[in-house]
């Protein structure tokens, strides 16, 4: 149910139990302070097999990025749509690994393109925590602009960046 999807680089592809360790590591680190974490592995299996359960509920989702080469784990990017969330996002982490390289540029732009030209999505955003620098640079160089600050139950006030819609893309 999951596709996979193709860059130059990357495979974005369903998460695999294989992933887990790769994850947990992520989860364990300061990297996660932005999403909720730093979280334990057990957490780390709850979150991972919440990115396949999206998408049985939603029809989309988010997507493990793997290296193309040799299928190792780099980062997660997608399509998210939790039920507190005010409109589906773009979201992205990448693991320590894999900063700095462009590869949450290039699989958000693969993932932004399967939303507008499969889903028929006609706009998106990515909701991004105070603080965290390089997720908004990665919007701004996205081409999304920030619009307003939403503030949700549970992570507080967070930065709405709006991503241009697939007209302003051709």
């Amino acid at each position: 149910m999951i596709p996979v999807l193709q860059t130059e680089r990357l495979t974005l592809r369903g998460p695999e139990l294989s992933d887990l360790d790769a994850y947990a590591e992520y989860g364990a680190s300061p990297r996660t302070a932005y999403v909720g974490g730093p979280f334990n592995r057990a957490q780390a299996f709850d979150r991972l097999s919440n990115l396949i359960g999206h998408w049985h509920l939603r029809g989309f989702g988010r997507w493990i990025i793997a290296d193309q080469d040799t299928n190792a784990p780099l980062g997660i990017v997608g399509l998210y749509y939790p039920e507190d969330w005010p409109e589906p996002e773009i979201a992205w982490s990448v693991f320590a690994d894999a900063e700095g390289r462009g590869i949450a540029y290039e699989a958000a732009l693969v993932a932004r393109t399967y939303a507008y030209e499969t889903l028929g999505w006609t706009t998106a955003i990515s909701l991004i925590i105070d603080g965290n620098t390089r997720s908004f640079a990665l919007a701004e160089r996205l081409g999304a602009r920030f619009e307003k600050i939403y503030t949700h139950p549970e992570y507080g006030e967070m930065a709405m960046w709006r991503h241009p819609g697939p007209e302003a893309l051709q």
